[in-house]
């Protein structure tokens, strides 16, 4: 039976080629920092790192990794299970304890990704007389929670408050019982920020919950690192606040929502991806309440962060390249074409830096990209050398 699916799936893979929409994946023979070996054309090779998440540059800081040591000696490798078994760790509760300080909320449940948090919030709160109005461009992982549930479905444009408003009085009018609005908090592929002000507004207005996936922000966006509804003075009026650990808060791997008391006991008896899934590793909860420690001790990393966005992005826009507004440190380079966004890229990688073009279908046709992540790990000499790069770039492509 599989030759005949063989032929197909390398039909659809030569496809995907010839459009210029393959998806390398580089090898990184170092831990995750500002710089990386990375092999490039089978010969290893030092470039700078501008397309990671770590955001404050965590992924190997010393501190962190001392505590992750530490926590391999005292509580084990794994748990081997899921918490309602046998998978539930002092650390563990420690976590959630911290994590629902930090974002002001009632409680938080920890998952093995974001991607499981999402997957598991949607169908465990709402059933087929309920309605979730999903902004457009929300996370595939937001996107695929809510096709689990039995909600009916409303969709606006993005950060379009009018139809936001256009949707809620169409779940109102169509007798919806509860009703849940869900943005990101940043949206990855442009790095704009969800109006969350007057999103919490309409939801006041329409009696709607409020949900945002903050894993572009919590740890350097809003003053104290908070997130999106610090930035916008609303944490007490948002009632569900997904995120992931695995971005700016370390840069490994795990997930959690942070919600109201009641939502996150319900989480812990009916959600499907905490009940069915190994629980959190125990180094990364010990790791990330160190991540925590530093975050709430100092400031020093996120003023970095925005001083190295702040730089690479007047830079870029004085040298001519198209960047869209903001600033947020996911800083996109608008290219179109994919074929051109995937061979800057490569050229890139032979001036020694290290980025990747995204195109369709992560991204809507015609508009591929070169998303750029700045950190604060990186020197102001690392980020010139990257806008350089940039320059040289473009005028081999044009030659």
């Amino acid at each position: 039976m599989f030759d005949s699916v063989r032929d197909d799936l390398r039909a659809t893979l030569d496809e995907i080629r010839a459009a210029g929409l393959h998806k390398p994946e580089r090898v990184i023979g170092t831990p995750q920092s500002a710089t990386v070996n990375v092999t490039a054309g089978g010969r290893p090779g030092e470039v700078l790192n501008f397309c990671a998440n770590n955001y404050l540059g965590l992924a190997d800081h010393p501190e962190v990794i001392a505590a992750a040591h530490e926590a391999l000696d005292r509580w084990g490798y794994g748990m081997a299970s899921v918490r309602f078994i046998c998978g539930t760790q002092e650390v563990h509760k420690e976590l959630e304890a911290r994590v629902s300080a930090f974002l002001g909320q009632e409680d938080t449940i920890l998952y093995s990704s974001c991607f499981d948090a999402n997957g598991g919030v949607f169908e465990t709160l709402l059933g087929p007389e309920d309605a979730v109005i999903s902004d457009a461009l929300n996370h595939a992982s937001i996107i695929d929670g809510i096709r689990l549930s039995k909600a009916r479905r409303f969709r606006y444009a993005n950060r379009d408050l009018a139809d936001l408003e256009q949707q809620l009085k169409e779940a109102v009018e169509g007798g919806a019982r509860r009703r849940l609005i869900v943005t990101d908090g940043v949206f990855s592929m442009d790095g704009y920020v969800a109006p969350l002000r007057e999103i919490c507004d309409l939801a006041d207005r329409y009696d709607a919950m409020v949900m945002v996936d903050d894993s572009h922000a919590v740890g350097f966006v809003g003053p104290g690192g908070r997130g999106t509804p610090e930035l916008h003075g609303v944490m007490d009026r948002v009632d569900i606040i997904t995120g992931t650990l695995g971005k700016a808060l370390g840069g490994a791997s795990g997930g959690y929502v942070a919600a109201r008391a009641e939502i996150v006991a319900l989480l812990r008896q009916r959600s499907r991806p905490y009940l069915f899934s190994n629980t959190l590793a125990p180094v990364i909860a010990a790791a990330s309440l160190k991540v925590l420690d530093l975050l709430e001790a100092a400031d020093d990393l996120r003023v970095r962060l925005r001083e190295n966005t702040a730089l690479f992005r007047r830079r870029m826009t004085e040298e001519g390249f198209d960047i869209l507004a903001g600033d947020h440190a996911i800083a996109p380079v608008m290219i179109g074409d994919a074929a051109e966004a995937g061979r800057m890229a490569e050229l890139l990688l032979e001036r020694g830096v290290y980025v990747v073009g995204f195109s369709y279908p992560v991204v809507p046709q015609g508009q591929a990209r070169i998303r750029v992540q700045l950190s604060a790990a990186h020197s102001t000499e690392d980020v010139n050398r990257a806008v350089d790069a940039f320059v040289a770039a473009r005028a081999e492509l044009a030659a």
